[in-house]
């Protein structure tokens, strides 16, 4: 993917933050602006142009966004925010866009980009407003934070709406687990290694598995979360964006729409549930009080400050992928809040050998390669090893590790960098195209249609891997804390 992201330009550019005073804004999207700046890679004329519904003293602002930064240049610091501006607008509508039209309006050979960092029932009055003030130019740019809707209807109408101001070409659907290097070095792993991409197969791979565990519990955005849940938060997007680039077949090239059209048949392939199978083979769980490190966890009902929430804080299912590649292989995604520990990988578990010769050993002949995303970015390959010394054979996992922080002694980017780069540079190959969103919701409808009514919540302590697996009766090694 770096071949088609590099040959693509980096033109100048506005970029117009919706909710610039906003935590994201603050801790993800104005880093990653700097840290390419810093880096060099931003030799192009840009304003970056925060936008407040009150008044903000700039002083304050930029001391707040200082210490996101880490230890930095001051003198790239200063550069850089000579760059930044804050907006006042009270209201999304066009009365209240008159500054903002001139100052982007001043620059009329940039690209203007709108970053909606904003929940998603604000869109159709941004998006009204910068119709009516003709800001929707045809090298225009809108990034779109999730979640996108709360079902296929309310995701057709947003998506109805952003149509109404702004063409598929220009529309960037924003996923950071997508722009992580681990996830991106997927293709590479997949597609330039011959001994991988020919293994890769219902025939050699006994079950894949992914998991995303978050040691924090619901903490500012529990209004948000009660009424969303875990298989909306994470499994509709990260999870099934993992599982497409894993599960897809070779695109024939690195085009942006070749790419997505793969990862949308994976989506499209996708086994529906039925009531039988959401009662066999999806969990439900809720945290209660536990603790972590020796310190005393609350319960999620009391995290919201509500005592009848029926809302998931953890999920696992078995699903398939129904096509001849991936025919009856067992396909478990799993997410939850309030965890043991923050990890999140895919491993990929190999059959075991058809005839064992080593009768005497109790070990199972068997490899897996595990690619964990965080919180270290690292991919390795297990496989058996003869313990030295005589007495037989005696075997020992032994891990081959690709460690990208041991490997690659500069600066790893954050997602966020990379994805805001592609944005500028208009590579749309790491954003969803809306018929893969369409695709996901269906099959997560297949779900919501039945889940409460047929999947009782089960209880789990804070601090814990969550409740039992039942669905995973077939493979315990899911069950084994990660190291």
């Amino acid at each position: 993917m770096n071949t088609q992201t590099h040959s693509l330009r980096i033109k100048d550019f506005n970029l117009v933050i919706f909710g610039g005073n906003g935590d994201l804004s603050k801790r993800k999207i104005i880093p990653a602006l700097f840290h390419r700046f810093a880096a060099g890679q931003l030799k192009v004329d840009f304003e970056i142009f925060c936008l407040s519904r009150s008044p903000q003293d700039r002083a304050a602002f930029l001391k707040e966004i200082e210490g996101f930064l880490g230890k930095v240049d001051a003198k790239k610091v200063k550069a850089f925010f000579e760059h930044l501006f804050i907006l006042e607008v009270p209201k999304n509508s066009s009365e209240h866009y008159g500054e903002l039209k001139s100052r982007l309006e001043a620059h009329p050979g940039r690209q203007s980009i709108f970053y909606f960092s904003v929940p998603s029932a604000a869109f159709s009055e941004i998006c009204t407003a910068l119709k009516e003030t003709s800001l929707n130019k045809e090298n225009s740019k809108v990034v779109l934070e999730k979640p996108l809707g709360h079902n296929l209807k309310s995701s057709e109408e947003i998506n109805n709406i952003i149509a109404g101001a702004f063409k598929e070409r220009q529309i960037f659907r924003i996923d950071h687990y997508l722009g992580k290097e681990t996830v991106q070095n997927l293709m590479v792993l997949r597609f330039a290694n011959h001994l991988f991409e020919r293994a890769w197969n219902a025939e050699n791979i006994e079950n894949i598995q992914i998991t995303v565990a978050e040691s924090l519990g619901v903490e500012k955005r529990a209004g948000y979360y009660d009424k969303t849940g875990a298989l909306l938060d994470m499994v509709q997007n990260h999870l099934l964006q993992l599982l497409c680039l894993i599960a897809m077949e070779p695109p024939s090239s690195l085009n942006p729409d070749t790419v997505r059209n793969e990862k949308q048949k994976v989506l499209e392939s996708l086994r529906p549930f039925t009531k039988k199978s959401i009662e066999t083979d999806i969990v439900r769980g809720q945290y209660t009080r536990g603790s972590s490190n020796g310190k005393k966890q609350n319960s999620y009902l009391e995290d919201i400050d509500a005592y009848d929430s029926e809302t998931e804080t953890f999920v696992a299912l078995k699903t398939y992928i129904d096509n001849w590649r991936w025919k009856n292989t067992p396909i478990y995604l799993r997410t939850g809040k309030r965890m043991k520990k923050r990890y999140s990988d895919i491993v990929i578990n190999f059959k075991e050998l058809p005839h064992n010769i080593f009768q005497d050993t109790q070990h199972p002949l068997r490899n897996k390669l595990i690619i964990r995303l965080q919180p270290e970015e690292r991919i390795e390959l297990v496989q058996l090893s003869k313990i030295p010394g005589p007495g037989g054979y005696r075997f020992k996992p032994i891990s081959l590790k690709l460690d990208f922080i041991d490997s690659f002694k500069d600066r790893m980017p954050d997602a966020y960098e990379r994805l805001i780069m592609d944005v500028i540079r208009g590579n749309q190959t790491l954003f969803m195209r809306y018929d893969e969103l369409a695709a996901a919701w269906r099959w997560i409808e297949s779900i919501t249609d039945h889940w409460r009514k047929c999947t009782p919540l089960k209880l789990y302590e804070s601090g814990t891997w969550g409740p039992g697996d039942d669905i995973l009766e077939d493979n315990t090694e899911w069950k084994t804390s990660p190291k």
